[in-house]
């Protein structure tokens, strides 16, 4: 690849850039030049982009107007959502009551080697007895510190039924055990990874969108994050996440929980190799693989009669027990000495104190004959006792909680459950803490909501038996607004004049951006908070034929990958969205969505789809007959080309210049410039090259582009190096290093010095000074977690060596031991 034409995965600062001109590059795009806001793309053509020629709706403008069937015929023209709307309707091109976004802080990235995670749940109900358990987990850390053992690394299975409590074990076990792992406690729920439609039964493929493995290789980054690797330095394939969570792990002593698993794979992965470092993994199945990696398997058994009973006592009350004993053994006998069945019946009878625990003993028996011919065993307990939990509940909570059960992600807030049941929020705030009080809703720390799995299951029954037939259509539509409406304010408050294919002005018009208000949240923590929520509303939407939300959403989405490094997640957000633009026939949408599919596809080394992705993209863009789109197509095709043939790199970067001039977007073609310059130089054609990239700092500078101006200059440093003009090569890639720090260009600055000191060392410069620029970039490396930190320190630790072989013996101090004293007598 061609001197500072980098892959956005280089990038961790500027954002992982698209291709970067009309497609984006780390500062402004140009498609509007300095001036505004790009005009959004209008394609209205047909053509051979588009892969179903039925006729369908008309979506030339890109809006939300007629909603397409799940058939793709065009359904009855949708003029307004009932109710209160948070996050406005652009079918209705109005909006009724207020408009509310409830939009969470994501929490800071903790980048840097002091890095200490304690990310394991608090427990909020009392965890009784295990004492058998705990124990042998104790037993299992001792064997695993205790030297004469040789295991460095331990691994502990917990398997048992959904709803025994295993989560609540290891969390238990794992806070007794705090201090013992002084780096760090990390907690990955691979549930949350999966999402609730990707079918949680053991030996799944898991993954998200059914791609196997992407759900470990994200848990990887999730621990790599968690011990101050920022998300930019983190590879991009499986097998280079895992060789660098074994570096950043050799020297801690962690405690790695693993809820939920359900493949071998998925525990392999992340195994750390600190000495004294221990795995505790949770799962339904047996995961019987594990055993050739030593792992030790703990079955978690039912809890007897006794401890049940003191499980009710604690919630209830003793004095409650003691005045029903009779009624409360047969409450512990429905319950089958499962603990999540325990805190349901405790729940009901703290919610409705007239509730004897007599009466609710009799309607559990009366339960459970109905459910008798339907399901066996513990399934057949939890059923009964959530079925009376739900009966129990007031008529607007019980609707609420079978709408919850069709939302796409795993945690929702408030302003979510607002949303998917069309009610208040101070409304929907009071009725989800009474699911809250019934235990069929978990709360975490972070004031948003979850479902056990089980409930889950049961509130999308309740709600296929109760709801109308268009109701979870309904509840989607309304959740997908809702984050296409936040995502596009989020999108524009990143880069406001990043090109766009979708026209929202009728939804955001009039609308509260959140993104823009005093205190509100930082919207790139926001989008990376809300990831695996969007990514399943785009699945769920797709799957519904949600065609047109699902393109706009996607092309949203993006911004969220040009500055994060999740190239599984960002490739299957862009195919859905390609593949719905291609349905309703948007050959803009589909160009634009192609041609970023063609970044994660190479970074992931799938090249030849890529080339196949931007050879559909040339000619959906054609179709489209949008100059500027066009430009930035070709640009994508340049970056493809910059791998494989540089004349042809050459040859699209022209193309985009030429596109870009013929619309007057000037800072488009200054970007494109800079990149033709980047591929002269790649080919030999320095003088071109140092020509290209003189015109392109010149004229990014003109637009007041000091961030991508100031790589201009690294990048001529290089030429001039190239063409053996030392000093010159010495003074701009100086003056380059200076304008990349004033610009927080922090990767860029890093490079810029590391090629700087090996200059300066090649021309017999001073060490001074060599390791002044490696010091400042292994400062920027090591801040952020980057493997590069470790060369470079190596680096450092030579030249210490070198200036002590340089110092001059110092003579020995007279009356030093073992010397004789030299002063004489007198």
């Amino acid at each position: 690849m061609s001197e500072g034409a980098d892959d956005y995965q280089d990038t961790p600062d500027d954002g992982p850039g698209e291709p970067q001109s009309a497609a984006g590059s780390d500062g402004p795009d140009p498609a509007a030049g300095s001036d505004g806001p790009s005009p959004a793309v209008r394609g209205d053509g047909r053509g051979p982009c588009a892969r179903d020629e039925r006729p369908g709706p008309s979506a030339a403008d890109g809006r939300l107007s007629p909603r397409v069937g799940g058939d793709g015929a065009p359904a009855a023209m949708v003029n307004e959502l009932s109710g209160t709307v948070y996050g406005p309707s652009v079918q209705a091109h109005r909006v009724h009551g207020d408009i509310t976004f409830n939009v969470q802080a994501a929490p800071p990235c903790a980048c840097g080697e002091s890095a200490r995670p304690d990310q394991i749940p608090p427990q909020t109900v009392p965890h009784i007895n295990r004492l058998t358990e705990l124990a042998e987990l104790d037993d299992g850390l001792r064997a695993v510190v205790r030297e004469a053992s040789g295991v460095s690394v331990g691994c502990r299975v917990l398997s048992g039924v959904p709803g025994v409590g295993k989560t609540s074990l290891a969390c238990t076990w794992s806070d007794a055990v705090r201090e013992q792992f002084p780096d760090g406690r990390i907690f990955i729920d691979y549930a949350a990874l999966r999402g609730p439609g990707s079918g949680s039964v053991p030996g799944g493929t898991g993954g998200a969108g059914g791609q196997a493995g992407s759900d470990v290789s994200e848990a990887v980054a999730q621990c790599l994050r968690a011990l101050g690797v920022c998300p930019s330095y983190i590879p991009a394939s499986l097998a280079e996440r895992t060789n660098l969570l074994r570096t950043r792990s050799v020297d801690r002593r962690l405690l790695i929980v693993l809820d939920d698993v359900h493949q071998p794979a998925q525990v392999r992965a992340l195994l750390p190799k600190g000495l004294g470092s221990m795995v505790l993994v949770t799962s339904t199945g047996r995961l019987r693989e594990l055993a050739l990696l030593g792992a030790q398997f703990l079955p978690v058994e039912p809890l007897d009669r006794a401890t049940s009973m003191q499980v009710l006592a604690a919630r209830c009350g003793a004095q409650a027990v003691a005045a029903e004993p009779e009624a409360a053994g047969r409450l512990v006998e429905f319950c089958a000495g499962l603990p999540k069945a325990l805190h349901l019946a405790a729940a009901r009878l703290l919610t409705n104190r007239r509730l004897t625990m007599q009466a609710l003993a009799d309607e559990l028996a009366d339960e459970a004959r109905r459910l008798s011919g339907l399901s066996l065993g513990r399934e057949h307990s939890m059923s009964a006792v959530l079925e009376l939990s739900y009966r129990d509940l007031p008529a607007d909570a019980a609707r609420l909680y079978r709408t919850l059960g069709w939302l796409p992600g795993r945690t929702f807030d408030v302003g979510i459950a607002a949303v998917a049941a069309d009610m208040d929020m101070a409304v929907a705030s009071s009725l989800l803490d009474r699911l809250v009080e019934a235990s069929l809703l978990d709360e975490t720390v972070d004031d948003r909501f979850r479902f056990h799995d089980l409930v889950r299951l049961h509130a999308r029954e309740r709600a296929a038996a109760e709801e109308p037939d268009s109701g979870e259509r309904t509840v989607l539509e309304r959740v997908v607004m809702h984050y296409l409406a936040l995502t596009a304010f989020a999108d524009r408050a990143i880069r406001e004049d990043r090109l766009r294919v979708a026209e929202l002005t009728d939804l955001l018009d009039g609308a509260p951006n959140p993104f823009a208000a005093d205190g509100g949240p930082e919207p790139l923590g926001w989008l990376d908070a809300e990831r695996a929520n969007i990514l399943a509303v785009l699945r769920e939407a797709s799957r519904w034929g949600l065609h047109q939300q699902v393109w706009q959403l996607a092309e949203g989405f993006t911004v969220l990958f040009l500055h994060h490094r999740y190239v599984g997640d960002w490739q299957e957000s862009l195919e859905l969205g390609a593949t719905a633009a291609a349905e309703v026939m948007v050959p803009a949408a589909e160009a634009r969505l192609r041609s970023l599919l063609s970044r994660p596809l190479m970074d992931r080394g799938e090249f030849e789809r890529a080339r196949a992705e931007l050879e559909k993209a040339v000619a959906c863009a054609e179709v489209a007959a949008h100059t500027v789109l066009s430009a930035s197509v070709q640009e994508f095709y340049g970056r493809y080309w910059d791998r494989f043939d540089a004349p042809r790199a050459m040859a699209a970067y022209r193309r985009s210049v030429e596109l870009n001039v013929e619309a007057a977007e000037w800072r488009g073609v200054a970007i494109a410039t800079y990149f033709l310059g980047c591929a002269q130089d790649a080919a030999g054609e320095h003088g071109k090259a140092l020509e290209s990239l003189r015109r392109a700092h010149e004229d990014l500078l003109g637009r007041n582009d000091r961030r991508m101006a100031a790589r201009a200059l690294a990048s001529m440093g290089a030429v001039h190096e190239r063409l053996g003009d030392t000093q010159a090569a010495l003074r701009t890639l100086s003056a380059a290093a200076q304008a990349l720090r004033a610009e927080q260009a922090h990767h860029y600055e890093a490079q810029t010095r590391v090629r700087l000191a090996d200059l300066t060392e090649r021309t017999g410069g001073t060490q001074a000074a060599v390791r002044e620029q490696l010091a400042r970039a292994y400062a920027i490396y090591e801040a952020g977690g980057s493997p590069d930190a470790e060369r470079l320190r190596e680096r450092l630790d030579q030249l210490d060596r070198l200036d002590q072989l340089d110092q001059p013996d110092q003579p020995d101090q007279p009356g030093q031991p073992g010397q004789p004293d030299q002063r004489g007598d007198g």
